[in-house]
């Protein structure tokens, strides 16, 4: 099941021509290794190459499936027509896993390389982003509400650096999942040697599974899915930054807007962010796609048929969906336009409230009790916020008392018998508030 939005490098990857073509390699590789061994007459693998390469019919495969009803049986009728004699050689001692795992690692792997490319491409446009408004500032925000001070160019930076952990958490992941087994029906070469299995996986680019039973142990595909998951999540706490950015109330970003796009059928006003909410509803299937697969790790026994089903779906879907998110998020901060003249309004919309933890410092170090010095903070930053309407006293305060929070502090006696005019101004000092912040952002690149 592959998604309509997979590029076609990636969608060629989940296709039954190349899944064939892989089944393929793996009978071979596995021949080859026989050969060495002496246990199939030499020359078996290069006859049914020559005889078999660039000619499999998908179709004529489905064919045989439809009467048999088993996938690899109706792949090896057809290598059997079109390789003659040699191909009875093929498959001596295997099970029907022995390929199928083998070529669902590769698969992964190559998907893996895809979806890392985006990740690339992603973190390079934070990259940009970060280091073009390093120093531009912004008002920083906890529980939705003003917090304090930070650079547009910190948040880009705080992206970069998570997508390059989730980048390693999938290339890890990728070679976690590179593993096969070529061990017989429960993983104990029964009629196989170990010695096979290792040339022939090596061959393939995989490692043996350490303890094997009919399939590879799927707590390896679930760390796979999970990475895919972790990542999705950084994209969608992408998305969800710039739906609050796009906010009317808010307005400090927006999602470019192109010649001809059109926002709402009812409202010609509207800009949407519908980038970020898409990419955020596509967080959510790939969230889905990692139970699923954890719900894969407990078969029963050696091996049930009950994972096969949910791989045929996540593992197209998942890669494609993830390697989609990554490279739609790319164009989106590439894209997005900055507004950095809002920023700069709504970071002075509440007065320098912002400020306070700074006078509260300020009066502890002149020797003032922590709560009592917070007393007198608060109930000044109060007073100021309800005389801009943003407090549950808006609109209660004589407008005599209306003054900002600066006025507020340097009138408060209590205050003044503790700070100067002249440090109070220190206190509230943008510059000094992020003088750390073009720092933490080239530390951030560093990496």
């Amino acid at each position: 099941m592959i998604p309509r939005y997979t590029r076609p490098s990636l969608a060629a990857i989940w296709s039954d021509a190349h899944r064939y073509d892989i089944w393929l390699r793996v009978e071979l590789a596995a021949c080859e290794a026989m050969e060495h061994a002496a246990t199939v007459p030499s020359g078996t693998a290069a006859a049914v190459r020559a005889r078999t390469e660039g000619k499999l019919d998908p179709a004529r495969i489905l064919e045989h499936e439809e009467r048999t009803k088993h996938d690899v049986i109706a792949f090896l009728t057809h290598i059997e027509e079109l390789a003659g004699e040699p191909a009875r050689w093929l498959h001596l001692g295997m099970t029907s896993s022995d390929v199928l795992d083998a070529s669902l690692a590769i698969q992964l792997g190559e998907a893996a390389h895809e979806i890392l490319g985006g990740v690339d491409a992603l973190r390079e446009a934070c990259r940009a982003r970060a280091t073009e408004h390093r120093a531009t500032p912004m008002i920083g925000r906890s529980h939705g509400i003003h917090a304090e001070p930070i650079t547009a160019g910190l948040v880009f930076a705080g992206f970069y650096a998570e997508l390059g952990r989730a980048r390693v958490a999938v290339q890890r992941a990728a070679e976690e999942v590179a593993v096969g087994k070529i061990a017989g029906a429960v993983g104990t070469y029964a009629n196989l040697d170990p010695a096979v299995e290792a040339r022939a996986l090596r061959s393939l680019g995989l490692r043996p599974e350490t303890v094997p039973t009919q399939i590879v142990s799927r707590d390896r595909h679930a760390a796979y899915f999970q990475a895919l998951a972790r990542l999705g999540a950084s994209v969608e706490r992408i998305a969800v930054t710039v739906r609050h950015w796009q906010r009317t109330e808010v307005g400090e970003a927006q999602e470019a807007f192109g010649k001809g796009q059109k926002g709402s059928s009812a409202m010609p006003h509207k800009k949407n962010p519908i980038l970020s909410e898409n990419l955020c509803g596509l967080a959510r299937l790939m969230r889905s796609y990692q139970q699923a697969a954890m719900e894969d790790v407990a078969l029963w026994h050696e091996r049930d048929i009950s994972h096969s089903s949910v791989e045929r779906v996540i593992g197209p879907d998942a890669t494609g969906i993830c390697d989609f998110m990554v490279r739609r998020a790319a164009s989106l901060v590439g894209g997005l336009v900055i507004n950095a003249d809002r920023m700069r309004r709504n970071l002075e919309l509440t007065g320098g409230l912002f400020f306070s933890e700074a006078i509260l410092l300020e009066l502890v170090r002149k020797g003032l009790p922590r709560q009592s010095a917070y007393e007198m903070v608060q109930r000044n930053a109060m007073r100021a916020a309800s005389a801009l309407g943003l407090g549950s006293g808006a609109g209660q305060v004589p407008e005599s008392e209306t003054e900002g929070f600066r006025a507020l502090l340097a009138a408060d006696p209590d205050i003044r018998a503790r700070l100067s005019s002249d440090e109070i101004d220190r206190a509230c000092d943008l510059g000094h508030h992020l003088r750390h912040a073009a720092d933490i952002v080239d530390r951030a690149l560093l990496e």
